[in-house]
């Protein structure tokens, strides 16, 4: 077994978000990496599986990674790249617009890049396999037959799959078929899934979180937790099927990285023994104090993750 407990992948890229004041400020950002941000504070050793390029922005991402205790040795650097850029605009609602410049980023490419065995190898080391719907929608299909069975072995090697199923209709291009049809093969593979009901209801036409449960059990999904905006998120796992409410309901400033820090909440909660709704309870906890902050790495001062 390696260092990290979990290994979490998929793509990190420049973020541009308007303030206030009409200015943009410069980050980095991208679900799967904020979820280990977010892991890594809870004291949960994560490595970032990704590829980044050689030039000045990627260097100063890995710092990033470095500076909040996330593992670096699963990020491949490539000659002549540059990672994908977002920029995201607010409402007074707190909700988000993103614009994405990300077609040549080499994120796209971990599973096809000369060494992408050598990183396959390393993943397989991990407890806890951690990944999204848009990490799917990265690869082409050759990537997507690597990345499949990494994950058939790893289980077969007694690791645990977590999925957040975070679906974006444009990083499919509009091709909600496809999208479906790599979902349902990766959802074979899964052991804990995280969904948005949103996200569900906008893939699959789910008409209830319960609906949700019910089609990713027929997956052969063993731990389903259902999130569901302010209301509540439904947890169903062996013996248990519950509601757990949103302590608290606050005005949002910025839900970006909501449920990407969720997720964290949920999964450091269960790998540190807690039962399902009460990891559902520190997940809301962490992501309502997340949505109180713009961007979606909130200050270390104002970290709720413990």
């Amino acid at each position: 077994m390696s260092s990290n407990i979990v290994a979490a992948i998929g793509e990190v890229m420049i973020e541009l978000a308007r303030g206030p004041d009409g200015r943009f400020s410069l980050n980095f950002g991208g679900d799967t990496f904020n979820t280990s941000v977010y892991l890594a504070r809870a004291g949960i050793k994560v490595s970032y599986a990704t590829a980044m390029g050689d030039d000045p922005y990627s260097a100063s991402l890995i710092d990033l990674a470095t500076a909040e205790g996330i593992g670096t040795d699963l990020i491949t650097r490539v000659p002549g790249r540059m990672p994908g850029l977002h920029l995201i605009e607010t409402d007074a609602a707190g909700e988000r617009k993103f614009y994405y410049w990300r077609d040549t980023s080499p994120a796209r490419d971990l599973f096809e890049l000369p060494n992408w065995s050598a990183t396959a190898d390393a993943i397989l080391n991990a407890r806890v396999i951690y990944f999204s719907g848009i990490t799917l929608s990265l690869y082409s299909n050759a990537g997507l037959g690597r990345f499949l069975a990494l994950l058939e072995l790893a289980r077969q090697r007694g690791a645990i799959v977590a999925f957040d199923s975070n679906y974006r209709p444009r990083g499919w291009k509009g091709d909600a078929a496809r999208a479906r049809t790599v979902y349902g093969e990766a959802l074979k593979r899964v052991d804990i899934a995280l969904p948005s009901f949103d996200d569900e209801a906008a893939l699959w036409s789910d008409s209830s979180p319960d609906g949700t449960v019910q089609r990713l059990q027929a997956f052969g999904v063993s731990e389903v937790v259902v999130k569901n905006g302010t209301s509540d998120a439904l947890v169903v796992s062996k013996d248990v099927s519950q509601r757990v409410p949103v302590p608290q309901v606050t005005q949002a400033v910025d839900t970006t990285a909501a449920g990407d820090s969720f997720c964290a909440g949920y999964l450091a909660a269960r790998l540190k023994g807690e039962e399902p709704a009460a990891a559902v309870s520190a997940a809301h906890k962490i992501a309502g104090e997340v949505v109180q902050h713009r961007g979606a790495i909130i200050p270390r001062t104002q970290d709720a993750v413990h």
